[in-house]
């Protein structure tokens, strides 16, 4: 009798073509990742018509190359799993173009995966033993939310941002000081010479006991900070010192990185939470874990993060997923379709 579950993860929500094999959930055969940064760098944000086309031109290259490197025999792949929301509608399309196919050359069992409760899988993949209820925060570039997390499979929506997420705050407050696309990683490198506490930049608490999230108002700060409250087009920062710019980052950072980690801890107060998931592509940040491992240390909580390998886009999150999907018989059929929003 067959034991182990060969899934076939592929994910396409974005700026990233990615394909993985991933065994029983968590042992990863193979994860292909093609990014399309060089092709968006230069419009500062993802050009929705140039993902698709890449996206098109390199998925059937990708899952060739992600079964050739498991090892496996495309007979030995079990399911397959992609994600079809949240995310580009035009870019989703074509892995669950491509996942169909699969499917149905194959005869295998398709699995619907939502993007963002496969980045909180990244959290909880090599953990044997999850102690719950656990509250999760996902930090990117199109979304900042708090699950309560009841299991792996059930997520129930706390709070989100109601304007800009955190991923795009660090995105547009880079393109104000000048700084390379994508904002994070170069907003990141630049605070670490600068001071925190330089700048006073607001935090944005919203009403009491509220779990959503806004960066609109941060945002905003840091642009009249450097260009002025006449707002005349001037963008002062390229006259700015390395070390003005890097005190701007660094207190910037601190502000978005204080207002998530202190609504993480209101979340998981509500829920009496025994552990705090981080996933998403801005949960790379060095200093947002740092913080979050204190105030989870501080509270008694257990702090699973993403590896940083798996913070960004990938299909690894979308295969391990599925596993949990397939063992309790969740799967799709071919008039699944892709959607721009999430089903929270």
């Amino acid at each position: 009798m067959k034991s182990d579950l060969n899934i076939l993860g592929i994910e396409t929500s974005c700026d990233e073509t990615a394909a993985a094999v991933v065994c029983n959930g968590s042992e990863v055969l193979s994860n292909v990742v093609s990014s399309q940064i060089a092709l968006h760098q230069k419009y500062g944000g993802v050009v929705p018509e140039i993902a698709s086309r890449a996206h098109i031109e390199k998925i059937y290259p990708i899952v060739e190359e992600a079964i050739t490197q498991s090892g496996l025999d495309k007979n030995s792949i079990d399911a397959v799993a992609v994600a079809n929301q949240p995310g580009l509608t035009v870019a989703l399309i074509v892995g669950l173009t491509a996942a169909k196919t699969l499917a149905l050359v194959l005869d295998k069992p398709l699995i619907a995966i939502n993007h963002i409760h496969a980045h909180l899988q990244s959290a909880m993949m090599d953990t044997k033993d999850l102690q719950l209820p656990a509250v999760a925060l996902i930090v990117s570039g199109g979304h900042t939310s708090l699950y309560d997390c009841e299991n792996i499979l059930e997520l129930k929506l706390l709070g989100s941002t109601i304007d800009d997420a955190a991923g795009e705050a660090f995105d547009k407050v880079a393109s104000i000081l000048n700084l390379p696309y994508p904002g994070g990683p170069s907003i990141e490198k630049a605070a670490a010479s600068g001071n925190p506490k330089a700048i006073k930049f607001p935090r944005t608490m919203l009403e009491k006991d509220s779990l959503d999230f806004s960066f609109s108002g941060i945002k905003t700060a840091v642009l009249y900070y450097c260009q002025g409250q006449d707002m005349k087009g001037r963008n002062n920062s390229d006259k700015m010192t390395e070390k003005q710019i890097a005190d701007i980052a660094a207190s910037f950072q601190a502000a978005v990185i204080d207002v998530l980690v202190k609504k993480t801890q209101l979340a998981a107060d509500r829920v009496r939470a025994k552990t705090i998931l981080l996933g998403g592509g801005v949960a790379a940040n060095t200093a947002l874990r740092e913080n979050l491992e204190k105030m989870a240390q501080r509270t008694g909580r257990v702090l699973l993060v993403a590896p940083k390998k798996y913070c960004t886009d990938n299909a690894v999150m979308i295969a391990s997923l599925g596993y949990h999907k397939y063992k309790a018989h969740i799967f799709s059929d071919m008039s699944l379709e892709a959607k721009a929003g999430t089903d929270d």
